[in-house]
């Protein structure tokens, strides 16, 4: 096996500007006075963090303790920069607020883009598609609602409302014992049961 082939290949290339040529001589540290060589590169200042100083080892971590990288800024501009770090520096807006047109909607060929907002959560609802109807319930969930004397479309409330109605105009102990007024009492506690297990209510 030949060198070229022994060697693997690495995932990333180290940064050009970090090597030196096979060649090179060593860099110096940059420490005034200081002999050694200088092989750890720290940023040269806050605006240019890829523009090195080289040091030893030593002076490195001297360099590193005094480093201050929000030195000569107030606090609101260290806040300002804080805020900027959080989308890398980029240009950013007000979600709403980034001029496409009224409450922020991009405006298309036939008036402002539709979407379906379910949750409310853009701007009330403003260009939402309304929800589609709901279907009529079919089967034995449209006899349920029949015998609840509910229209389609009912909440929880409504539901236990109504149940709690029917509960005291059917109890058979109001009609001296009628097994009629008990049967109706069965089926709205079935209907009930149906109803509300199934989670037919808004």
């Amino acid at each position: 096996m030949d060198e070229q082939q022994q060697r693997r290949p690495r995932m990333r290339e180290r940064n050009k500007a970090t090597r030196l040529a096979p060649d090179a001589p060593p860099r110096p540290c940059a420490w005034p006075d200081c002999p050694e060589h200088g092989a750890y590169p720290a940023p040269r200042a806050r605006d240019a963090l890829r523009d090195y100083v080289w040091y030893c080892l030593e002076h490195v971590r001297a360099y590193n303790r005094g480093w201050d990288y929000f030195a000569g800024m107030d606090a609101e501009g260290i806040d300002d920069h804080r805020r900027a770090d959080t989308t890398w520096h980029r240009p950013s807006w007000r979600f709403g607020g980034n001029g496409y047109g009224p409450h922020g909607v991009k405006m298309g060929p036939n008036g402002p883009w539709r979407w379906r907002d379910p949750l409310d959560v853009m701007e009330e609802g403003f260009g939402a598609e309304p929800p589609p109807p709901p279907k009529p319930p079919v089967g034995k969930a449209a006899e349920m609602l029949a015998v609840m004397q509910l229209s389609w479309g009912f909440t929880l409330d409504e539901l236990k409302r109504r149940y709690k109605a029917l509960v005291k105009l059917h109890h058979p102990d109001l009609h001296g014992g009628d097994r009629v007024q008990e049967e109706r009492l069965k089926r709205v506690n079935e209907a009930y049961a149906y109803l509300k297990d199934n989670k037919l209510y808004v």
